[in-house]
């Protein structure tokens, strides 16, 4: 998965909220200030050579849509941070989680009840 930048994740997000959209539907859609076309044409293209996004082409146009989910990306990016910066163990992040005070007892607690509920 190739990594995004923070302006392709935003565009990213108005597919997976709207559905398949034209690039002109999405500058609709994007708030004050609102890119020039061409701009936001080149983040939705770019989207689409890193594999995030398709689309069907509509004689010249096309409308794009998003090819994974978000719960999908947000997997997939919690992997990518796991593997490379707690050496691929789930169990490092969450001792570096309570050595930072992030999550307190009642918060494991409620982990392993989790766990022990999906067994």
């Amino acid at each position: 998965m190739r990594k995004l930048t923070a302006k392709e994740e935003e565009i990213l997000e108005y597919f997976w909220s709207n559905g398949p959209l034209f690039v002109k539907e999405l500058l609709e859609l994007i708030g004050e200030p609102k890119p020039h076309y061409n701009t936001l044409s080149t983040i939705v293209r770019a989207l689409e050579e890193k594999g995030y996004i398709g689309y069907k082409a509509y004689g010249n146009t096309h409308q794009y849509y998003a090819l994974l989910s978000e719960n999908e990306y947000k997997q997939k990016s919690l992997k990518q941070v796991v593997d490379k910066y707690y050496d691929q163990s789930y169990k490092r992040v969450v001792s570096c989680l309570i050595e930072e005070e992030e999550l307190t007892v009642e918060d494991l607690q409620d982990l392993i009840r989790q766990i022990k509920e999906k067994r």
